[in-house]
Parts: C-alpha cells; sequence; structure tokens
C-alpha cells in the first residue's frame, strides 16, 4: 500500500490506492501513482456522475457519434457531418481568470478538430458574483478578456451564449465553453491508436511546468480561505492552470486538418486534462492496444522536469497523432510547412494492452501499467443523495404571498439592471469570422451557414442555442432542468431550426455532500424526461463538481445546448423584435390552466430574496406542439414562400420565447430588438397581475404579425393556445394598469446597465 500522505495528497482515497495495488499486484511506481490520481480525479473519470449519466437518451437518427469520444457527431444532410461539445473551465478560471478562460477555449477547439472537423463557431455560458464585488468584477473582466483574446486571435467566431450574474458564484465562477465545427462525412476520425508497430507522433507546443495537474487537480476540490498563499487565496494554485498561445493553435488546426484530409494519420487524440498519461492510455484503451512512450523524447519547455511532470503536464496547444512509419515523412513535411514541430514519443504495440514509459529508448521502466485501467477501471461512486431536509416547507411557501406592487414599473426597471444587455460582453467578440454568422449573439439562438473550405456545397444552415436558469433549479432541479430542455429547444425553432441534438454542462457543487448528489441525480432525470419527450438525443457533454467557496455549495447550475437544423437558408430568419402597427400574440397559454406561479422566478428570486415555491408542471407534449407550431410558423419564410392563405407578406415580423423575467422581460426585449432607428413601444392588455407579468413558466412565445386571424387559426389546428395580447407601437411600454414606462429609460437602464457598474467601480 502506498503512503497514506502521498496518495491522499495526489487527492486519491485509501479505498482507491488499494484498488491500485490490486490491478498491478504490486505498489505502484511514483509516476504510476501520479497518473492514477489525475486519470481517476473527478474531472477526468466522471466517477460521481457516471452512474447518472447513464439515464440520458444518446441515441438518434443522426447521431454519428455520441457520448464517450473527444466529441458528439450528428449528419447534418448533404454530406456533412456537425461536431460539436461544451467543457468547463470553472476553477482555472478563479485562479487566473484570463488564462483559465482563454485555455478553455483552447481545450474545447482541440475537442473538435481532433474530429476531422473545422471550428467554426464558439459559444460562452458564463456565470459570476454581483458585478458591484470588486473580486467579481476582476474575474468577469479577465474571463471575457481571456475568451476574446483567444478566440479573435485563433480566429474562430464568439456567436452566442449566456451571461448571468447572481451571489452564488461570488467565490467559485463558472465558465463553459461550447465549440461546433462542420467536415465532410469521410473526414470523421476516432482518437484509437490501433495497428501494431504504428507511432505516436507529438504535435505542438513543448511541454511546460504550466498546468501541471491542470483541470484534473483542480476541478477536483473547492475553494477555502486556505487554499493559497495571496490575498485572493489562489496563489499556491496559479502554477496548474495552463498558458495558452492561440497563433500556435491556429497552426495546430490547420496541420491536423491537412493531415487529416491527406489521410497520413491512423487516429489523433487532443493533449486536455491528465496530458499525455490521458492522451497515450486513452488511444490505446479504445483500440484495445498497447504503448510504449519514452518521456525523454518529449519536448521540454523547462529544464529539470521529471517524468512525473511530464506525463501529467496539461500545456496546452499539443495533440497526439498515430502514424505508419511509412506515412511519418510526409506527416513531417506537412507540419514542418505549417510550422508545428512533430517529435515520435512512442510506438503502438500488442502488449496485452499495457501503457509502458521508459526514460530512454530501452531505458528503465517507470510505468507499466493496463492502459484501459487508467479509465475503464476508474473508480466508480453511487453516492448518497438526499434531499433538503426542509424541502417540504420551502415547497409550500409560494411566493404568490408577497405583496404586490401597486405599480410593477419599477420592479421591470430592476430586473432590466439585474439582467442587463450582454452586448458589453460580445462587443468584443469577432462573431462575424469565415462570415457565415446570419443571426449572431443577443438573439434567442445564433444561426450559422453550413459552409467552410473543404464542405460539400449545401443550403443548410445550423441555429445554436445555451440556456440555464440557477433559480429554477434551486428551488426543483428536476423540473428546473427539463424548463431548460424545453426552453433551449425553442429558442432553436424560434430561429426556424428543428432540433436534433442536444449537450450539457452540468455544474454543481461538492458530491461529498448528499444534497448536492440530489440535485444532480434529480436534474439529470429532469433533462432525460426532456429530452426523450422532444426526441433531443445528447450526445456528449461535461461535469464540473466541487464548485464551492468557503463550504458553500453554488445552485445547481446545468446548462443545455441544442443544436437545430435548417433545411434551407434563403433569408434571415426573424428575431426578437416588434413591427410598427403589428400585432402581439401570445402562443402557448391554456386557458383553463390555473394562475401562474412565480416560484424560481428572477422577480421572487433576485428582487424579494423569496426561493420558496414549487414549479408549475411542463407539459412537454404541448411543448412538442409548441415547437413544432412555432416552425411551421416560421420556416416557411426561410424558403421566400410563406403559402399561407390572406398572408401577403411576412407572417411572422418577430418572435421571442418567454424565460427568465417573465412576460415583461420578453416585452421589453422585443421592444429593444428594433434593427434600426428607435425601438418601437407596445400596449398590452389582459395581463391580469404581476403574477402573469413576472412568472417564467416555459412554454410561451411572443409573435408579433400584422396577421393575427390567419396565426391564430394555424394554432387553433396545431393545438396550442394564442391569443392577442395588443399592438405595437408609440414610445412607451404600457401593460394594463400594471406599469407604464418610457421606451427610452428603459432602453438605457438595459444597454447601460454593464458599462455604469464597471465605471462606478473603476471610479
Amino acid at each position: 500500500m502506498p503512503d497514506a500522505a502521498i496518495h491522499r495528497a495526489l487527492g486519491l482515497s485509501d479505498d482507491e490506492a488499494a484498488r491500485i495495488v490490486e490491478i498491478l499486484g504490486r505498489e505502484p511506481t511514483s509516476l504510476e501513482l501520479a497518473m492514477y490520481a489525475v486519470m481517476w480525479s473527478e474531472h477526468c473519470s466522471y466517477k460521481s456522475s457516471r452512474i447518472h449519466l447513464r439515464r440520458l437518451p444518446t441515441e438518434g437518427p443522426r447521431v454519428l457519434v455520441g457520448p464517450g469520444e473527444n466529441a458528439g457527431v450528428i449528419d447534418a444532410g448533404d454530406g456533412i457531418a456537425i461536431a460539436i461539445r461544451i467543457e468547463s473551465h470553472n476553477h482555472p478560471s478563479a485562479v487566473e481568470p484570463y488564462q483559465g478562460a482563454a485555455t478553455g477555449v483552447g481545450g474545447i477547439l482541440r475537442d473538435i478538430f481532433t474530429m476531422g472537423a473545422r471550428p467554426i463557431a464558439l459559444m460562452d455560458p458564463i456565470f459570476f458574483g454581483p458585478i458591484e464585488d470588486p473580486r467579481s468584477r476582476w474575474i468577469f473582466e479577465g474571463v471575457v478578456a481571456g475568451i476574446s483574446g483567444y478566440g479573435n486571435a485563433v480566429g474562430v467566431p464568439t456567436v452566442g451564449g449566456e451571461l448571468t450574474f447572481a451571489p452564488c458564484y461570488s467565490g467559485n465562477p463558472l465558465v463553459n465553453v461550447l465549440c461546433l465545427g462542420v467536415m465532410p462525412v469521410e473526414r470523421l476520425v476516432l482518437g484509437r491508436a490501433s495497428g501494431e508497430g504504428n507511432l505516436a507522433v507529438l504535435l505542438g507546443s513543448a511541454t511546460g511546468r504550466d498546468g501541471i495537474g491542470g483541470v484534473s487537480v483542480l476541478a477536483s476540490a473547492g475553494f477555502d480561505s486556505s487554499s493559497g498563499a495571496d490575498a485572493d487565496g489562489f496563489g499556491s494554485k496559479r502554477p496548474s492552470v495552463q498558458v495558452g498561445d492561440p497563433f500556435e493553435e491556429k497552426r495546430l488546426i490547420e496541420a491536423c486538418l491537412d493531415l487529416l484530409d491527406r489521410g497520413l494519420v491512423v487516429g489523433i487524440q487532443d493533449l486536455g486534462g491528465a496530458g499525455l498519461a490521458c492522451a497515450t492510455s486513452e488511444t490505446a484503451a479504445r483500440a484495445g492496444m498497447g504503448m510504449e512512450v519514452d518521456v525523454r523524447a518529449v519536448p521540454l519547455r523547462q529544464e529539470g522536469m521529471v517524468p512525473v511532470e511530464v506525463m501529467t503536464s496539461e500545456s496546452q496547444e499539443r495533440m497526439l497523432a498515430i502514424v505508419t512509419p511509412a506515412a511519418l515523412p510526409d506527416l513531417q513535411e506537412v507540419c514542418r510547412h505549417h510550422e508545428v514541430s512533430a517529435t515520435v514519443i512512442g510506438v503502438v504495440t500488442a502488449g496485452a494492452g499495457r501503457l509502458v514509459v521508459r526514460q530512454g529508448p530501452g531505458g528503465p521502466v517507470l510505468a507499466d501499467v493496463p492502459a484501459a485501467s487508467l479509465s475503464d477501471d476508474a473508480p466508480l461512486y453511487d453516492r448518497p443523495k438526499s434531499p433538503p431536509v426542509d424541502l417540504a416547507t420551502r415547497r409550500a411557501d409560494d411566493p404568490g404571498r408577497l405583496a404586490a406592487p401597486g405599480d410593477c414599473s419599477g420592479d421591470l426597471l430592476d430586473l432590466l439592471r439585474l439582467h442587463p444587455d450582454p452586448s458589453w460582453v460580445y462587443r468584443q467578440y469577432d462573431h462575424q469570422l469565415f462570415l457565415n454568422t446570419v443571426i449572431g449573439p443577443g438573439s434567442d439562438a445564433a444561426v450559422l451557414r453550413l459552409q467552410a473550405p473543404g464542405l460539400p456545397p449545401s443550403q443548410r444552415a445550423i441555429a445554436l442555442s445555451t440556456d440555464s436558469n440557477h433559480r429554477w433549479c434551486a428551488v426543483d432541479p428536476r423540473a428546473g432542468a427539463a424548463y431548460i430542455v424545453a426552453e433551449s429547444a425553442l429558442n432553436v425553432a424560434c430561429a426556424g431550426a428543428s432540433p436534433v441534438a442536444a449537450v450539457n454542462c452540468l455544474n454543481f457543487g461538492n458530491p461529498e455532500h448528499p444534497e448536492v448528489m440530489w440535485q444532480l441525480s434529480e436534474s439529470v432525470d429532469g433533462m432525460a424526461e426532456a429530452c426523450d419527450a422532444l426526441g433531443i438525443p445528447v450526445v456528449g457533454g461535461n461535469v464540473s463538481l466541487y464548485n464551492e467557496s468557503a463550504g458553500a455549495d453554488i445552485d445547481p447550475t446545468p446548462v443545455v445546448a441544442v443544436l437545430g437544423l435548417i433545411d434551407c437558408l434563403a433569408s434571415q430568419p426573424p428575431a426578437a423584435r416588434l413591427a410598427e402597427g403589428a400585432t402581439i400574440v401570445l402562443l402557448g397559454e391554456d386557458p383553463e390552466s390555473p394562475a401562474r406561479s412565480l416560484a424560481g422566478s428572477a422577480w421572487a428570486i433576485d428582487l424579494r430574496g423569496h426561493r420558496g415555491g414549487s414549479l408549475a408542471p411542463l407539459d412537454l407534449a404541448a411543448q412538442r406542439r409548441l415547437i413544432d407550431l412555432v416552425l411551421a410558423l416560421v420556416s416557411p419564410q426561410l424558403a421566400g414562400a410563406p403559402g399561407i392563405p390572406g398572408v401577403t407578406g411576412r407572417l411572422v415580423e418577430g418572435i421571442h420565447d418567454v424565460s427568465s423575467g417573465g412576460l415583461g422581460v420578453a416585452l421589453c426585449e422585443a421592444a429593444f430588438g428594433s434593427p434600426v432607428g428607435p425601438a418601437v413601444g407596445f400596449r398590452v392588455h389582459g395581463v391580469a397581475d404581476r403574477a402573469e407579468l413576472f412568472s417564467e413558466e416555459p412554454g410561451r412565445v411572443l409573435v408579433c404579425t400584422h396577421f393575427p386571424e390567419q396565426l391564430a387559426g394555424l394554432a387553433t389546428e396545431a393545438g396550442v393556445g394564442a391569443r392577442s395580447i395588443g399592438l405595437a407601437g408609440g414610445n412607451r411600454l404600457l401593460v394594463d394598469s400594471l406599469l407604464d414606462l418610457d421606451i427610452a429609460e428603459a432602453d438605457r437602464v438595459w444597454r447601460s446597465s454593464i458599462a455604469a457598474s464597471l465605471d462606478e467601480l473603476a471610479g
């Protein structure tokens, strides 16, 4: 049995250390112990979550590659495949915001081009403490700068995301990054080290001490007041944060895609979490082969690095390619052309599937382990889970009992201030790289043409939305996760796209807390139920645990990204906007439904601090009917021919789902969405009270139309409720007797909130 102090310092439990001895039949060497520690970490092995993730639906008619590979892949038609992946870089970004976020972008890019796809889009759901807090502001500005600095430099547009400020993220921000790539179907490649005698070639940057342990260590422990030596409490963890070089990444992208186009590699794998320990063991294990690695052959950028550092460093911009000896000269020539280093560091062996690490050719063996044991034999825990002891009391404490304001204008302005226009963030990103972006950041979903070098010609397009809501999941993680799936699917439908696949990033607190494991399990079940009902397979994802600070867990924060397909993009889809003189129609309302619930709403939690109540039941069958109706209303416009009797122009002038902030915020966002000129106001009737105005129940869509009767007829045929609630026009926001706001003032508050807060802190 290894020295307990050593394996515990590496994050291994006593039982895990004993299991390693059992697998090897002897005491592990220091390198072997370190390799098991990083590979069996929470970040790499998903040891606390795998048992739950199995309940998610993962198969569908378009799925080419599901969970378990570097990225999920779907068939988009026309000979085009789409690779999609979402990851977290939460803990590194809390320690060093710029590099943590930048290397999060770099890592997710490599996940995509590892599959053979050219990355064409990034999205960034990001979460911070209140912007008034100086540390939260520092993290926020650093993260945004890191994403823009890396994404812009490497040449991949950031086309959307989410921005959330909430107290639960004050000590532990969340930085989730999604990447999507496209490729000809025949270029799809998997990370397998097949073929005895084939060579393992390390491509890209030299290996350094930055990122030793990296996310595999940082993401397996929370933060507390003793976690660092300097004033911010993170000094001792800073060396674990990787340092990125986007220009090297760009060269690596072009080199790898060139190698794949020429058929020069058998398999390829990026070096992310756990570095070479992961890349060598996983590629060998997937192919049922072994591999022999020479640590002295690995190019280093720092002197004196020991084998443990070389094998576990998570230095960025590195790939492992498997190549036949005959193809090696051609591979080296391609890499020289792209100015990318290529070094043979190992060879594929039959070797009973063993990973052997030597110090020099024929030198001493530093590690000799079954390759599959580093991943396939990782611990699997069904950790204790239990709901909060006061759950029944919480759910009975409905926010409807809170005093209602006589005039909701002030509350609406406060919601706009707390949930501001994210354009301060996305103006720092280049979202028009490749000139494929049809609808960019700030809309329900981003829309991109399916065009890139090497792709077959196509009129198809995609829509992509990332969504989350920590408030819903804090009240009810199961229903909240289902709400999020429903919202994300509806968002892509509003862009005219049929939802075909999803990925998720599950951000939760300490899995050793039974309440956190209950939250995770419930969220997975809610997500599974919604995806099953809506026919959306989950093709990949990520789990980030130990998101806690000073013993306090974050609110459960599952992020869901839904990918939708547009068969023919002939014109720009409608967006969240109003047209002067048009009718505002609310789709999805059931006239027989009970009064709206304020549970989990921004009005109840953010403005009143009330976290009780029960989320309203979600009718998933009705949600599917609504999605189908929205597609029928929007999609004909994309082909340029509505084909609806009595409709002489656009049936839908603007469309926007009702979600965070409820109907009040959705109406404002539509009013502010005028593409040119001043914002268009509205006059709304039939909204009875603040519950109808601020409830966030999903399954409702605002449509701006000049043909309300035809739209209502289509809704009736589809079995979807529809009612006209007002007219667009004027310079005020009027809702019966509930609110009366000057549109210019509301627009100013929403658009200037972030800049005003930053200016105030700077002053």
